[in-house]
């Protein structure tokens, strides 16, 4: 069929977008910048590439027009930045998304994240609850969780939540820990025992093709991703330093003390305009100090999927490809 996928010049689109082609699907990308997939695809597979803002509708639509299925993920990534900016790409590119998709009667998969469903307590055990954007912590997630309600209550949508999605060319949770302890700025926050649920990347695209197969039958649904390999966050931390080769962190921060320095770089950041991340904000601080694992049997069955790469082999393909 002819897919869409928006934000493929991020780790997961771009997997997302060479596992369709590789399969033979007919593929066009979407976003902002080149995503250089042609170079890992070859000649073989047909891929097409538009250059475009997700808030342009002209530009969203063109890339829609004659494609029989969408995934979209393309977003404001970050943990500072200004409210209406997030809203600009999260929320009302994906209206322009979700009408563009109308117009062409593609089915949809949005890629959203466990965190419109978080409100700052640990999430054990549990599945997709509904998005919350009145407790949902962060501009990120607030406005996730509003496109994530714009999104399902379209038709032919379904929705699906991968946590903390890694591997090999990362440059988000992975580049970012390994960055921090090469220079000696890595820290757990509290003792590092909190249970962290991740997805290696592989088990993620299978994920999400499995949903765009399913998307009728499957359409107003939330479904969370992950490994099912709930860690301590220390371990999972020194795994990967390990993998890369670097330190594993030895300073333990009190959780008060890195919400309370959170708050004040929030403020700083704020106040200087800066577009970096900034070593710590509050949500930051309770994502590293609260438990976040997750119930897959829903997502399982409704799917028909289960992760087929562990932890234990994709740390070893994280090393190798590290070396």
């Amino acid at each position: 069929m002819k897919v869409l996928v928006t934000g493929a010049s991020g780790m997961l689109g771009g997997a997302v977008a060479r596992a369709l082609a590789e399969r033979g699907d007919d593929v066009t990308v979407f976003q902002r910048r080149p995503a250089r997939l042609d170079v890992a695809l070859g000649p073989s597979p047909v891929l097409t590439e538009y250059l475009g803002d997700i808030a342009d509708p002209v530009a969203v639509r063109a890339a829609a027009a004659g494609q029989d299925a969408i995934v979209h993920l393309a977003a404001r990534v970050s943990v500072t930045g200004r409210w209406p900016d997030f809203v600009r790409t999260n929320v009302t590119g994906t209206a322009h998304l979700l009408d563009a998709a109308r117009q062409a009667r593609a089915r949809v998969v949005y890629v959203s994240s466990p965190s419109v469903a978080h409100s700052g307590h640990s999430l054990v055990g549990v599945g997709a609850t509904a998005a919350d954007p009145d407790h949902a912590i962060g501009h990120y997630a607030r406005s996730k969780a509003v496109a994530e309600r714009l999104a399902l209550a379209s038709a032919r949508t379904v929705a699906v939540r991968p946590h903390l999605v890694w591997g090999p060319g990362d440059t988000q949770l992975v580049g970012r820990i390994v960055e921090r302890a090469r220079s000696g700025r890595l820290a757990l926050v509290g003792p590092g025992t909190a249970l962290v649920d991740t997805t290696y990347v592989d088990n993620a695209v299978d994920a999400i093709v499995a949903a765009l197969d399913r998307a009728d039958a499957l359409a107003g649904r939330a479904f969370v991703v992950s490994n099912g390999q709930p860690r301590p966050l220390s371990e999972l931390v020194d795994r990967i330093c390990a993998a890369a080769g670097v330190a594993a962190p030895r300073r333990h921060v009190p959780y008060p003390l890195a919400r309370a320095g959170g708050a004040l770089a929030e403020l700083a950041w704020a106040g200087l305009r800066r577009s970096d991340d900034p070593p710590m904000t509050r949500f930051l601080a309770e994502q590293l100090a609260t438990a976040h694992w997750f119930d897959l049997r829903e997502t399982r069955a409704a799917l028909e999927w289960a992760p087929r790469v562990d932890l234990d082999e994709g740390f070893r393909r994280l090393a190798a490809a590290s070396s």
